[in-house]
C-alpha cells in the first residue's frame, strides 16, 4: 500500500477547538501528514501553541458570537486559502440534570455540538465542490448511542451530529466529498476534566472498554488521517468509534 495515500501535502484543513485536546491532537495529526492548518478557537494564545513550529492560520473567534462564520470565510478570502478538510472539534458539555437544563444552555449546546458544524460545512462546500475533493470529519460521543448521567443536552447534540454525518454525506458525496465522525470514548480533555479528576470514576470507565484503559490522544492519530485522506475515498456517512471497545461490550 502506497505511503501517498495517506499525504495531506497541498491539502488545507480547518480545526474548530483546534488550541486543546481533541482538535489539538487532530491538527497536529493533519499537519503531519503535510496539511496546511486553518486553527479556530476563542483564545489566540492556544492556538499559537497548535501552530508552533507548523504552517498555518489562527483565527481567533467565538463560536457562540455575532457573525462567527462570516468572520472565518472573510480571513480565508484575506489570506487565499480555503479549506480541503473540515474538522468539527468545538464541543459543550454543561454536564447538567434535565430538570435543570434551561431554554439558554440547551440551545448553546446545540449551536456549537450541532449548529456550526453544519453551517461551517455548508459555508466552504462551494469551494470543495470545484475540486470535486473535501473531508468533514465531525466529532460524535458514546452519547451519541447511549445514555450518560447529566448528559441530555450534550446527547441529543451528540445524537444529531450522527445522523448530520449521513445526511452530510447524501448530500454531497456525489460532488466527491465524504463526510464522516470519528466517536471517542473518554479522552483526558477539558471538557472532561470532572471525570478524570475522579480516581474511581477514571477507572470505571476504563474498565468498561475491552482494552482496560482509557484513551489518549495518540490514539486519535491514524483515524483522523484516515478520514482526512484519500485512503477514505469510498468511506461516507459513517461513525468510526475510537472508545478501545467500550460500545463493543
Amino acid at each position: 500500500m502506497s505511503a501517498e495515500l495517506f499525504d495531506l501535502t497541498g491539502k488545507t484543513a480547518l480545526v474548530t477547538g483546534g488550541g486543546t485536546g481533541i482538535g489539538q491532537a487532530i491538527a497536529h495529526a493533519l499537519s503531519d501528514a503535510g496539511a496546511y492548518l486553518i486553527v479556530i478557537g476563542r483564545r489566540e494564545d492556544k492556538l499559537i501553541e497548535t501552530l508552533e513550529g507548523r504552517n498555518g492560520l489562527p483565527i481567533s473567534v467565538d463560536l457562540m458570537g455575532d457573525g462567527p462564520l462570516t468572520t472565518i470565510k472573510d480571513a480565508c478570502e484575506s489570506h487565499g486559502t480555503f479549506p480541503d478538510i473540515i474538522v468539527n472539534a468545538a464541543g459543550l458539555n454543561p454536564r447538567k440534570h434535565a430538570d435543570d437544563v434551561s431554554p439558554e444552555v440547551w440551545d448553546k449546546t446545540i449551536h456549537i455540538n450541532l449548529s456550526v458544524p453544519f453551517f461551517l460545512a455548508q459555508t466552504f462546500v462551494p469551494h470543495m465542490k470545484k475540486k470535486n475533493w473535501g473531508r468533514i470529519i465531525n466529532i460524535a460521543s458514546l452519547q451519541s448511542q447511549r445514555a450518560f448521567t447529566n448528559g441530555i443536552a450534550y446527547g441529543a447534540s451528540k445524537g444529531g451530529v450522527t445522523q448530520l454525518t449521513r445526511a452530510m454525506a447524501e448530500a454531497w458525496s456525489k460532488d466527491g466529498i465524504t463526510a464522516n465522525a470519528i466517536a471517542p470514548g473518554f479522552f483526558p480533555t477539558e471538557l472532561t476534566a470532572a471525570v478524570f479528576e475522579d480516581e474511581e470514576l477514571t477507572n470505571h470507565h476504563a474498565s468498561m472498554t475491552c482494552m482496560g484503559r482509557n484513551g489518549e490522544l495518540a490514539d486519535l492519530v491514524g483515524p483522523a488521517v484516515f478520514l482526512a485522506s484519500d485512503a477514505s475515498g469510498y468511506v461516507t456517512g459513517q461513525v468510526l468509534p475510537v472508545d478501545g471497545g467500550y460500545t463493543a461490550k
